[in-house]
């Protein structure tokens, strides 16, 4: 039973189910479903996929998902209750998966490999999130990485950009187009990510300055390899400028032992530490890593002998250093860690060991070495950026492994009001110390102890480097025999604060003697206080402290005794009586330098500081100290913020008569402070001193007079510095006057409102009065007003605690108001007062309708004011869009109707106006790309563009008709209506916003229908009937047809999952404006004419939508258009042009917008069956004409998509050239549109002069002309002609003609035109030219007797299938082939042009099968031309090069044979049933023509006998030898006979040897001709054939004795010799034969077995072989494309004659020319289906028996053209010489 479910409504699909039960659905895995019913284990429901189709699934395969439900029951959806970000990450995957492998097949393999990477990232992220063990930083952080990769993605892949507000997708609906334009910038922003993203966005109006990012440089020790040093060290690390000389972080220090590992062995694999807090300004800095090794041992490393075993001492050891600079790089763009390598460098001469990190880094190699041994640091670094919690956050791991944070000696660039710290840095600098009479110098080590008041050693309170605890004392390296060591050691002194009063250092120096007791003498001490008597610590300075003298004996118990001597010399002047008689005698010559510095919050250096924190102690000098606080550091400001302060206002409560400007200047310093980006983070300690600490109940009184009354002194005062500072202190100011009038509020219950308000109202009339002031002429004042408008604005929230909101509003009005307009004020006043205004409509005073009631119109006035004059235009749009951002998240309320009405009124038309001229400025910037205009930018644009469309989105019925209701005259409203149309044609021209961002092209087209839908009841009810004007309406409907076919509306083309989507939201717009427009051509009526035939482009255009809504709404226009024109003139003539023109322009230069695929569907059901435009003529009285027409075009549009197909794609010339053919001869033939045709005229000639076809364009050319007469008829500019007369424009184009028809050397084509060209200058006397005419033709006649041409091979192609263009479907064409060009060429070219087709493999017709069949299928063979001109090639004296052009041109018929066996094959004589299928082509025109290919017009078929081939072959061959034999006789070939001797030979020999006995077998045998007595007739013609044959050879021989060279007499002999048997064989066949022989070499030749003269065999096989006969070189008189042959008649017999024997003296040179032959490989013999070469063998190569050829050898070899035929064909002369043994 199956009952509808509760819970599981929504599931994943996990494991593929194909559907294999009735009514069963089929899934795949991660597909989603929605569940209906349920059942046993069963569910029923529908995929989202196809919603429609329901049907049953195992429940087991689906993962159900939680829910939500909406309107329960039939119509149910169902929404999965999971993070959005995962929805989307999980529909942009599916989307992602179809086009990724698409990237494999298009072969872009680096996209497809990166995607794959992302998407697996996105997969495991999206995992994450699911899992729901993330924190909520961590949460924030996947969804940052997800959607950097989804825009990537997106980016990568074309597809649309998604807007997002912390990660969220954000809906449209709920946000102003402005706020939707900039978060389609910042996502835009974010996916072309890159580090500066930061810097380079602008900040909002009033937001404040970004606090800088800091960063640090993790460094970890991974080993130290070294093997001599043998003894345990120390490595420090530090950061080093080496521009400034100096260290800038303390020292991270590393304890190593001998073995090179961590002396403890916990810090095994932590031996780690984070620089922490360098600026951008540091990291420019030319810093290094520097590292000292300090080795703990014996003095001197390889000397044993020097000082015991047991003592140790600190020495120097190496250093080494790394540049950051180099490695910054690589580290910013690796973003983890990376290994380095720091060799490490011992130093020459220890004296310089302080230097020896710069002497490295300067490579002053003299004064360090690298030890033998390969010794070096191998540490890994990685460059981190964030504050220190974000770093904690993102790497955790790092934190895990012991990390030492080393900071940076003194304060970072920010301070964090929560860093406490109380750090003293003390370099050990240097000592001169006295030899003390000894010979050698010493070895000083420096003890250094942290001393309290009572004499207490302090604990832990000396840092040698940070990763290492503190030590109570320390000990200084020891540099060998140096009495002026020079350290440079930097130690850090953590004190506790309330240690630091009080405590001093105590310095001990020892001689280490290297003797046998190695002991360390104490010799002397130094000793400095940490604070002095006045309370302020240690300076920041070098300090030369004093050395006394003491031995080993002396003690420091009572320290009192040294503390009360000097320490220094400063020390001294203070107290210069010191008895001389104390334990302690300084030393005079010996001296000892530390420097210090201190990083600390809580103490100070400053004096003034002091001073002031103490000032009751110094009551007199009060006004000196307060004047002096401004000189006092930042740093030390606001470490004592808070006393700072309390001290200030009570000295104000003290005496504010005297101390009350002092005290408000104090007061603006520090205020001012804060301000600087370094203290910034102090505003926070500010804020909570005023709400928490402030105590000054009566300040505000005196705060608000001095406020007042520097701005009443800034009218005279001429410098006005302190004014300036107290304007841009306005904030805190206002906060302390606030704060403390609710202190005095509290304290008096509401004393003194009055006073108060009053005197605020008084306050705010010196500003107006400061900013009313004309500032043109004084800087100092504009400089006031700036920061006066600039602060303005941050005290609104401060007056809302004291003020309602109306209150102050009208307090902002009044000062917004005081501003002068901006005529009236310099361009920099413009811009500090706009941002004024735009930080006011960003503060919380603006969010309020009370306030925004009073404060929209001044804010309207000035923008108003300034987009009139075109100034900011940039601030001014921020302005602008914050207003509708607030006024859309308000527009719930009333009020906001109020106020879009306001808006309306102030800005719509000024900002159309703006609009127009951006658009402009930005059209004109494209035309000339030189100076850069910020204002015309595609930003300004996109802001402008984005606050009209919140403008018009605000609007609804009431404000529409209250703005067309305000126009004065209909002039207005023309202009409005002109200028919002053109705006609108413009965004969608112009493409404002980027083509990716798909939800604002959406969103604007939905404004703009809208809008139109309001406005074109305007229109016609003020501009149709007495007021039409056409100008308005040929506007609208320019815009209607510009959105109909915006590409972003075209929903065909997108997924279906987006089309729905899109659907579901908007409709389909195209179809609303459809409508619309279709009405408002309605509501035109007898005004419609006025768009005939202007609007049939655009309208056609509409057509080409492929939505079919759209086109049923658009055909009664053009049913309109014709009858309306019909009605005016009679008939539609001028709609009937239009449309043809624009069809041709609009598909055959349509430039690859993708709708143009599906042009032919779509323009056939406007022109083609029902229902149609074909439908609505039918039923008029103008039927006829129409009907034909649509007719027409419809069959234009088939010819114009196959030429737009052909050209827009890579096709080759040939198909281009057959589209442009096809198309032509259709204007020319069926629509007869003279125009177009020649355009195509033309357009052919370029093509054919391209692919270099000069014949063929000649031809071209000369139908232009053709159409031209000999007039003086003036002819318009047309094309690249210019105006001329008929006489010369035709005169040119023969000239031209002429030309081409030479390069073709097609010379007999171009001399009629000669000729014509002659007769024309002859008759008007222009004998110059004449004689250049005469000349030019005299020349082709020379070119054509003297110059060789190749003969070109025909072909003849059939077109089989569907998937062919339209031009070519089905049909067969026959196809002259280039120069060389032989059938196998000609066969792959034609396989390249149409990669998709296949070779069919035999010649018979197709069945329908084929012609029906959605493939492509070419049929292509070899052809002979049949030529027109056979009087001249049957004439005797013609000239072979004549004769051979006639062969081939003008030639209009074709024809090839196809040998097949009729009735039972006779095994002795095969060629009694051998008979010839003969197929005659007739085309269409003759070749050459305007085409290198004419279509197949009639074919003819016939069968030829197998008597008829024998009479035909006989024929041709006699033919042939009375052609050569005359050509001798008038002496046209001279010298060489051999052409004559192997013709003779041929016949000759093969009749001795069988030949054509063969014949006389088969066809004079009694049994045939009893069987066929029809035949009679045609045996006796070939019997006369054969006696004429003997006639001939007769007559050859004789004038081969006459012309016969003395060594090739034998020859002669011989053919005498075979001549008489042959005779002799036919005696008895033909009695008297003899008697028509002549006599030869003095007998008579008798007429015997002729018949043996030939070998049986059909005569195509004998025309191929003659053609390609290797025979055919020697003496050759034309040449044909595929060989160099002899060819004297058309279908002559060609049989291939003579052996080596009959050669003479030279056998073996006929061998090698036959092997050599081009021809050798019987090309033609394997690709026309029957040619092929038939050669009879050399008689040396044959056994006497004479072997007759088979029939099915012949056929074997005239198989169909096959793979494995073309490859032996390729073979050359070896395979042709065994097919001439085959043949034997």
């Amino acid at each position: 039973m199956w009952t509808p479910t509760e819970e599981e409504k929504y599931g994943v699909v996990i494991c593929s189910f194909r559907g294999s039960v009735p009514q069963g659905l089929v899934l795949e895995i991660g597909e989603t479903v929605q569940i209906l019913e349920k059942c046993e284990g069963w569910y029923r429901g529908v995929s989202t996929k196809k919603p429609n189709v329901k049907g049953i699934f195992p429940a087991n395969y689906i993962h159900l998902k939680k829910a939500i439900v909406s309107n329960r029951g039939q119509y149910e959806t169902v929404v999965p209750l999971e993070d959005s970000i995962v929805t989307e990450v999980t529909a942009t995957l599916q989307e992602w998966a179809s086009l990724w492998k698409q990237l494999y097949v298009k072969h872009k393999v680096d996209l497809f490999y990166k995607l794959r990477h992302v998407m697996n990232e996105l997969i495991d992220l999206r995992r994450q999130l699911l899992s729901g063990h993330l924190t909520q930083d961590q949460v924030r952080e996947v969804k940052r990485h997800i959607t950097v990769r989804l825009d990537w993605g997106n980016e990568h892949l074309g597809l649309d950009l998604v807007p997002r507000k912390d990660f969220e997708v954000v809906d449209a609906d709920q946000i102003s187009v402005s706020d939707l334009y900039k978060m389609h910038l910042s996502s835009r922003q974010s996916v072309q990510q890159s580090t500066s993203q930061v810097d380079t966005m602008r900040p909002r109006h009033g937001e404040t300055c970004r606090i800088p990012v800091p960063h640090h440089f993790f460094l970890s020790l991974k080993s130290f390899t070294y093997n001599t040093i043998g003894e345990d060290t120390d490595v420090f690390f530090s950061l080093y400028d080496m521009r400034e000389g100096k260290q800038i972080s303390e020292r991270f220090l590393v304890r190593l032992n001998k073995n090179g590992g961590p002396r403890n062995p916990e810090k095994i694999e932590r031996m780690c530490a984070l620089f922490t807090d360098l600026s951008s300004k540091d990291m420019k800095r030319d810093l290094y890593i520097v590292a000292h090794v300090i080795r703990i041992g014996r003095m001197l490393l390889n000397d044993s002998k020097k000082g015991p075993a047991h003592l140790h001492y600190r020495r120097p050891y190496g250093c080494a250093v790394l540049s950051i600079l180099d490695v910054l790089q690589s580290l910013t763009e690796l973003k983890e860690e990376k290994d380095f390598v720091l060799k490490v460098y011992t130093c020459n001469n220890e004296s310089e060991w302080s230097q020896i990190h710069e002497n490295i880094i300067r490579k002053s190699s003299a004064k360090y070495s690298a030890p033998s041994a390969s010794h070096g640091l191998i540490i890994s670094l990685q460059l981190l950026r964030g504050d220190m919690e974000q770093i904690r956050r993102e790497n955790p791991m790092i934190f895990n492994r012991g990390l030492a944070i080393t900071r940076k000696l003194g304060f970072p660039d920010v301070i964090m009001p929560g860093d406490i710290r109380n750090d003293l840095y003390l370099t050990l600098e240097k000592g001169d110390f006295e030899r003390g009479g000894k010979s050698v110098q010493k070895n000083i080590e420096v003890t250094m102890y942290v001393l309290y008041a009572d004499g207490e050693i302090l604990k832990d309170c000396i840092s040698l480097g940070s990763g290492e605890p503190n030590r109570s004392s320390y000990h200084s390296f020891v540099l060998y025999h140096s009495n002026s060591p020079r350290w440079g050691e930097i130690i850090k002194l953590p004190i506790p604060i309330d240690r630091f009063r009080g405590s001093h250092l105590r310095f001990e120096f020892r001689h280490c003697s290297t003797k046998d007791k190695g002991e360390k003498k104490l010799f002397g001490f130094a000793f400095s206080p940490l604070m002095r008597d006045d309370g302020t610590t240690l300076s920041d300075d070098i300090h030369e402290l004093y050395v006394y003298k003491c031995d080993e004996n002396s003690t420091f118990n009572n320290h009192a005794l040294y503390l009360g001597l000097p320490c220094c010399k400063e020390d001294y002047n203070g107290c210069p009586n010191i008895p001389s008689s104390l334990i302690f005698q300084r030393s005079t010559k010996e001296s000892f330098f530390i420097s210090t510095q201190l990083s600390s919050t809580k103490l100070t250096q400053n004096v003034d500081l002091l001073a002031l924190l103490k000032w009751k102690a110094f009551p007199d000098r009060i006004m000196d100290i307060l004047g002096r606080l401004r000189h006092v550091s930042g740093e030390e400001i606001v470490k004592f913020l808070q006393d700072i302060l309390d001290t200030l206002f009570v000295i104000l409560d003290d005496n504010t008569e005297k101390y009350g400007l002092l005290v408000f200047q104090s007061l603006v310093f520090i205020i001012n402070l804060l301000r600087d980006i370094k203290y910034f983070h102090f505003r926070p300690v500010m804020d909570t001193y005023i709400q928490k600490h402030f105590a000054g109940a009566l300040a505000y009184k005196e705060l608000i007079r001095c406020l007042k009354w520097y701005m009443d002194c800034s009218a005279e005062l001429i410098r006005q510095d302190h004014i300036q500072e107290a304007m841009r202190a306005l904030e805190y100011l206002f906060k302390f006057i606030v704060q403390s009038r609710i202190l005095y509020s509290r304290a008096t219950c509401g004393m003194e409102e009055e006073q108060f308000r009053s005197s605020i109202q008084e306050l705010f009339q010196s500003i107006r009065f400061v900013l009313s002031l004309d500032s043109r002429n004084s800087e100092t004042l504009l400089f006031t007003q700036a920061a006066l408008l600039n602060s303005f604005p941050t005290i609104f929230d401060e007056l809302l605690q004291m003020f309602t909101v109306q209150e102050v509003a009208e307090f902002v009005r009044g000062t917004l108001g005081s501003m002068p307009s901006t005529v009236h004020i310099g361009q920099s006043m413009d811009v500090v007062k706009l941002q004024s205004i735009a930080r006011t409509v960003d503060s919380r005073l603006f969010s309020f309708s009370e306030s925004r009631r009073i404060l929209l119109p001044v804010v309207l006035h000035h923008i108003h004011l300034h987009l009139r004059q075109q100034k900011e235009l940039l601030i001014c749009s921020g302005i602008l869009g914050s207003i509708f951002s607030i006024v859309k998240t308000s527009s719930l309320e009333a009020d906001v109707m109020e106020e879009v009405e306001m808006m309306v009124e102030s800005l719509l038309d000024v900002l159309l106006q703006t609009l127009l001229t951006i658009m402009s400025k930005s059209h004109a910037q494209e035309a000339v790309r030189g100076q850069r205009c910020p204002q015309c930018t595609a930003e300004i644009t996109g802001e402008y563009v984005s606050c009209l469309l919140s403008l018009l989105r605000q609007m609804c019925d009431t404000h529409y008709q209250h703005l067309l209701d305000n126009f004065q005259s209909k002039d207005e409203l023309k202009e409005f209506l002109l200028k919002i149309f053109c705006v609108f044609r413009n965004l969608m021209k112009m493409s404002v916003f980027p083509r990716d961002w798909m939800v604002m092209r959406l969103l604007t087209s939905n404004i703009i229908v809208t809008t139109v839908q309001y406005l074109s009841s305007a229109l016609h009810k003020n501009f149709t009937e007495t007021d039409f004007d056409f100008k308005v309406w040929n506007s609208y409907f320019s815009l209607a047809v510009l959105f109909i076919n915006q590409p972003s509306l075209q929903l065909e083309i997108i997924t279906s999952t987006k089309r729905k989507k899109i659907l579901d939201k908007y409709g389909d717009m195209r179809v609303m404006m459809a409508y619309e427009l279709f009405s408002m051509w309605q509501n035109l009526g007898e005004h419609k004419i006025h768009f005939i035939p202007g609007m049939i482009g655009p309208f056609l255009g509409v057509t080409l939508v492929p939505q079919p809504e759209v086109r049923n709404i658009m055909i009664p226009i053009f049913h309109d258009m014709m009858d309306w024109e019909q009605r005016k003139n009679g008939n539609f003539k001028q709609v009937e042009a239009e449309l043809i023109d624009k069809l041709d322009s609009m598909v055959s230069e349509g430039k690859g917008d993708e709708s143009y695929r599906e042009l032919f569907g779509l323009l056939t059901q406007l022109f083609g069956p029902y229902p149609s435009l074909l439908e609505k003529v039918e039923q008029e009285t103008w039927r006829e004409t129409g009907i034909s027409f649509v007719t027409s075009v419809t069959r234009l549009m088939e010819r114009l998509l196959d030429y737009r197909d052909c050209m827009k794609g890579e096709e080759t010339e040939n198909k281009k050239i057959g589209c442009t053919v096809n198309l032509m001869n259709f204007y020319k033939s069926e629509i007869n549109k003279e125009e177009m045709y020649i355009r195509y005229i033309h357009k052919l000639c370029d093509m054919h002069l391209q692919a270099e076809n000069y014949t063929e364009a000649a031809f071209t050319l000369l139908l232009y002309c053709e159409l031209l007469q000999w007039e003086e008829r003036p002819l318009r500019e047309f094309l690249h002609y210019p105006s001329q007369t008929e006489w010369q424009r035709k005169e040119g184009l023969c000239r031209k003609i002429i030309h081409y028809f030479n390069k073709g050397k097609s010379w007999e084509f171009g001399i009629p035109l000669c000729r014509e060209l002659a007769c024309q200058y002859e008759s008007l006397y222009d004998y110059q030219s004449l004689s250049w005419i005469r000349k030019m033709e005299a020349s082709y006649y020379d070119n054509i007797t003297e110059q060789q041409r190749l003969e070109p091979e025909f072909f003849r192609v059939g077109f089989y299938g569907r998937k062919f263009p339209f031009f070519l479907r089905n049909k067969e064409y026959v196809c002259r082939g280039h120069d060389y060009e032989r059938l196998e060429a000609f066969q792959q070219r034609m396989l390249s042009e149409f990669p998709q087709a296949v070779a069919m493999q035999h010649p018979n017709h197709p069945d329908d099968t084929i012609l029906q069949c959605d493939a492509q299928y070419l049929q292509i063979y070899a052809v002979t031309p049949i030529p027109d001109y056979v009087d001249v090639l049957q004439m005797d004296r013609v000239p072979d090069r004549v004769k051979s052009f006639y062969r081939v041109n003008n030639v209009r018929k074709f024809r090839y044979d196809r040998p097949f066996h009729k009735g039972p094959k006779d095994k002795e004589n095969e060629f009694k049933s051998l008979w010839i299928e003969r197929t005659t082509l007739t085309l269409t025109h003759s070749l050459p023509g305007i085409s290198r290919w004419f279509e197949v017009e009639r074919r003819e078929l016939v069968e030829v006998s197998p008597l008829e081939n024998a009479i035909q072959v006989v024929e041709n061959k006699n033919q042939e030898l009375r052609a050569l034999i005359s050509q001798y006789q008038h002496k046209q070939v001279h010298g060489n006979i051999n052409l004559l001797s192997m013709c003779l030979n041929g016949v000759i020999d093969a009749a001795v040897n069988g030949g054509i006995a063969r014949y006389q077998e088969a066809f004079f045998d009694k049994d045939y001709i009893t069987k066929h007595p029809g035949d009679a007739e045609k045996i006796t013609q070939l019997k006369e054939l054969m006696q004429e044959q003997v006639h001939v050879l007769g007559v050859g021989l004789a004038v081969h004795e006459k012309f016969v060279h003395p060594e090739m007499r034998p020859l002669h002999k011989k053919l005498i010799d075979q001549f008489q048997m042959m005779r002799a064989s036919l005696y008895h066949e033909f009695p008297g034969l003899d008697k028509l022989s002549p006599a030869c070499s003095g007998t008579s030749t008798p007429r015997g077995n002729v018949l043996a003269s030939h070998s049986p065999m059909s005569p195509e096989n004998i025309k191929m072989t003659h053609r390609h006969s290797p025979m055919n070189l020697m003496g050759t008189g034309r040449h044909s494309s595929s060989s160099l042959s002899s060819h004297t008649s058309s279908e002559a017999g060609n049989v291939v004659m003579l052996g080596d024997s009959s050669m003479g003296e030279a056998p073996e040179d006929l061998y090698h020319h036959m092997q050599a032959s081009p021809s050798s490989s019987s090309l033609s013999s394997t690709h026309s289906a029957p040619s092929q070469m038939i050669t009879s063998a050399p008689s040396s190569a044959r056994a006497r028996k004479p072997e007759r050829p088979t029939v099915a050898v012949m056929e074997r070899e005239m198989q169909w053209p096959t793979g494995k035929s073309l490859s032996r064909q390729q073979k050359g002369g070896k395979a042709a010489t065994g097919r001439i043994q085959t043949f034997t």
